[in-house]
């Protein structure tokens, strides 16, 4: 079920996640996932908990190895390599839970992966751009990751991403467990990211913000895709929201 097309009709997309199928052990989660980011394009992925929203983003990552299907990334087929060659190919996660590291302070967290943009271009995220984006973290370079608040360390860990270059930015519950001051603020650098031209895939549970700023969703059910569309179709159909994403 779709609520509307692709915004940019005729042009190939940065990301396209065809047929993907996943297993842990003999258990299957994802049945022929399809989905798209096209570049520029904020792209959200929505479902309740349990339906294989991490198991996509991880699949797609690398950090589950694919059972089927393919991941192509600026038409370059991805599914099956190492996480470290996807993410060369211009891919960055935030990860659920933020993952940073503990004993490293602020600025280490930043630095300790950071790479230049893809063949060697200049410019791209510097640490100062970081601080810049997140002005908390400026007040905070030198303490230790193990101390900063649960939103600080969202906001190092999507700092952390960008530092790699990405040309493709994923956040896997991007605000989960925020404050609501904080989630507003997360919001509003997602937001800033788009109107650069960053493209961005995400996982949240705040559709009201969702719809407000990304240009599709898709929505997943027990492994599989069950509807599609922009955020005026979203909007306008709230009985799917109900149905698929509402507790």
């Amino acid at each position: 079920m779709t609520g509307g097309g692709r915004p940019n009709p005729g042009v190939p997309p940065l990301l396209e996640v065809r047929g993907l199928a996943a297993a842990y052990g003999r258990s299957r989660v994802l049945h022929g996932v399809d989905l798209e980011v096209g570049a520029g394009e904020m792209t959200s992925l929505l479902g309740r908990n349990g339906m294989g929203k991490t198991t996509t983003v991880y699949s797609i990552m690398g950090l589950v190895r694919p059972r089927g299907g393919s991941v192509r990334m600026a038409g370059r087929e991805l599914a099956g390599q190492p996480p470290w060659r996807i993410g060369r190919a211009g891919l960055g996660l935030v990860p659920e839970a933020r993952q940073i590291f503990p004993n490293l302070s602020t600025h280490e967290n930043l630095i300790a992966t950071a790479r230049t943009r893809r063949g060697g271009e200049d410019g791209g995220w510097t640490a100062e751009q970081v601080y810049a984006l997140f002005p908390a973290l400026a007040l905070r370079r030198t303490t230790p990751g193990s101390l900063l608040s649960g939103g600080e360390q969202q906001m190092l860990s999507i700092g952390r991403a960008l530092m790699t270059n990405p040309a493709l930015l994923i956040l896997d519950e991007a605000t989960e467990g925020l404050a609501p001051l904080v989630r507003r603020e997360i919001w509003a650098c997602l937001a800033r990211l788009k109107a650069a031209g960053q493209s961005i895939l995400v996982i949240d549970k705040n559709i009201d913000d969702l719809a407000r700023i990304a240009d599709r969703h898709f929505i997943l059910e027990r492994g599989r895709i069950v509807w599609s569309g922009t955020s005026r179709a979203l909007r306008a159909n709230p009985e799917v929201v109900a149905r698929h994403v509402g507790v």
